[in-house]
């Protein structure tokens, strides 16, 4: 037996502090209840969003395994980054991603976010996730399937039962170098502007 109480009880009765050994008992606490208790943000930023709902409903059932969804970037962990993403959209991922609180976790979806995909020569969409953001894990596919989706959450559940996942730590050591590649891409002023209606292209954007 590898996973189960009985397996985490003989971790926390172990010597936790010892050389071999990045955690101590606290932390090893903490972290096992983080990985049982994944909030995702009810945000669907592109064309893989059409999977999440079966996931998430009764055929995969992704609350299982203590996956669920939140309505709030302050109720969340997780943000997934479905698929292709436009200028426009990044700016609200970006407002998004800043507005959760720490520790807080990408999933990217698709070949979209590792190399632009279908679109790697489009005008408005970028080619590269992690330039603009850290992402704990990736998920490939065009789109990923449900089971698919849920590797990936395991996965990432037993990189934060190890301390394995701290992108947004890395996020705030390395601010300086995503924000420079944000300004690149959407001007000095990154957040999204709210004082027009949506359909101006002055405001819109």
């Amino acid at each position: 037996m590898t996973e189960g109480f009985l397996q985490e009880q003989r971790t926390l009765e172990g010597d936790l502090n010892s050389e071999n050994s990045h955690q101590n008992s606290v932390d090893f606490l903490m972290n096992w209840f983080r990985k049982r208790s994944i909030f995702v943000l009810a945000y669907g930023t592109g064309c893989g969003a059409i999977e999440m709902p079966p996931t998430f409903t009764s055929r995969y059932d992704a609350e299982r395994l203590g996956i669920r969804g939140a309505a709030t970037p302050r109720q969340a962990d997780v943000i997934i980054v479905s698929g292709y993403c436009s200028y426009k959209t990044l700016r609200r991922i970006i407002r998004t991603y800043e507005q959760m609180s720490n520790p807080k976790y990408v999933l990217a979806l698709g070949s979209c976010t590792v190399n632009g995909g279908m679109y790697w020569d489009s005008y408005n969409t970028i080619k590269k996730l992690e330039d603009y953001m850290p992402v704990d894990m990736y998920v490939n596919g065009c789109m990923p399937r449900p089971e698919s989706i849920l590797e990936g959450f395991i996965q990432l559940q037993k990189d934060i039962g190890n301390g394995k996942a701290s992108s947004w730590q890395k996020y705030e050591e390395n601010y300086e170098f995503y924000r420079k590649n944000q300004e690149a891409v959407l001007g000095e002023k990154v957040a999204p502007s709210y004082e027009a209606d949506w359909y101006l292209y002055d405001g819109g954007l």
